[in-house]
């Protein structure tokens, strides 16, 4: 568990989850100590609304890792799943090729060579929902430029998707899974704002927003089928809470690292900087919010500026993940989230719902506390 925590841990809060042999647990870190909140409050929704505990039953020292038995899930639990996506001007470029090559990979280069020339530059140089940004739009459209992936990067609405349902996100350590017939996709490093029921932003943690770009070039109208499959979703490893030593500040100054580690020996880096997004994080947290009641708060994927045209087999092809692939998305302050790659149809099924959830609780004598 140490490997996953961030070097400052000692200086920090943490919230996460686990899975002990009598059910779910909410975990504590603080003055490095592992502690079990679910006496206190049996769910990570729930600590993240009253973010004041009286402590927890100590588990012991964060180097002596979880006790035997128990597994590290994902750190939130009753949470919505939100995600904004083109919320960087490269990943508005390569969702406009993903459009034009109609999800095919073979095409993508020659288009996003003609792409970055005509458009780059001008995205990067427009505040999203500006004057600048609407005359931009219409040069564009007047060139035949114009997309709706390029509406959501310098329009004046950002856009928000359902990433994944309730106690369906895998943490680290787990299989990530990419549908068995998808034959264009990719990582995509994010950082991932946790947000309680008043929509103040608590802290942050570390998302992998697993993509199927053949499906989502295809046609927009396929976002779930590219977004939304088994083990598709992974959070982790533990909430870092905002404090005096950390802030929404720190979230805009961090640098997330990925690194895939395929079987075959290849090797993919790449960095997702906060600092170049189009639009400030507390924007996005606002515009998911719109005219939304999330009473048990909601976990925001802020969207990445990765995105992978390194080739792994063929010239012009690209990247595209192998079962067996091992990705590693990092960033200083939040640790360490690593995830191995399977097919969504052989990740280990997701089995506790809503309702097994509330029955395990309830068994416990747990319901009072959620």
């Amino acid at each position: 568990m140490t490997e996953s925590l961030p070097a400052d841990q000692q200086g920090g809060q943490f919230l996460g989850r686990a899975l002990a042999p009598e059910g779910p647990v909410v975990l504590r870190i603080a003055d490095d100590t592992l502690f079990d909140l679910t006496d206190e409050v049996a769910t990570v929704a729930g600590a993240v609304a009253r973010r004041h505990f009286s402590g927890g039953r100590v588990i012991g020292p964060v180097s002596a890792g979880l006790p035997a038995g128990w597994t590290l899930l994902s750190p939130i639990d009753l949470q919505c799943v939100k995600a904004c996506g083109v919320t960087f001007a490269l990943s508005a470029i390569e969702r406009v090729i993903e459009e034009r090559a109609r999800g095919d990979a073979a095409r993508a280069g020659a288009i996003r060579a003609t792409l970055e020339e005509k458009v780059g530059s001008a995205i990067r140089a427009v505040v999203p929902g500006s004057e600048a940004a609407a005359a931009l739009k219409q040069a564009l459209i007047a060139e035949g430029m114009w997309s709706q992936y390029l509406e959501v990067a310098i329009g004046p609405d950002a856009e928000v998707f359902s990433k994944s349902p309730v106690l369906s996100t895998v943490g680290t350590g787990a299989p990530i899974g990419v549908r068995s017939d998808s034959t264009w996709n990719n990582p995509e490093p994010e950082v991932v704002l946790i947000v309680d029921p008043r929509g103040e932003i608590a802290g942050a943690t570390l998302g992998n927003d697993v993509n199927l770009r053949d499906f989502e070039g295809r046609s927009a109208l396929l976002l779930s089928k590219a977004k939304d499959n088994n083990a598709s979703c992974a959070i982790g490893p533990f909430i870092r809470l905002f404090d005096d030593g950390f802030t929404l500040d720190d979230i805009r100054k961090t640098t997330v690292e990925l690194l895939v580690e395929g079987p075959e020996g290849y090797r993919l880096e790449g960095t997702n900087a906060m600092a170049e997004i189009s639009r400030d994080p507390a924007d996005l947290v606002r515009q998911t919010m719109s005219e939304h009641h999330f009473p048990d708060g909601f976990a925001l994927f802020c969207g990445t500026l990765f995105a992978p045209t390194q080739d792994r087999d063929q010239p012009g092809k690209g990247f595209t993940h192998k079962v067996g692939d091992r990705v590693s998305i990092s960033a200083p302050r939040l640790g360490r989230l690593t995830n191995g790659v399977t097919t969504s149809r052989d990740a280990p099924p997701w089995e506790i719902g809503i309702a097994a959830f509330i029955r395990n609780l309830a068994s416990r004598g747990l319901i009072d506390r959620i």
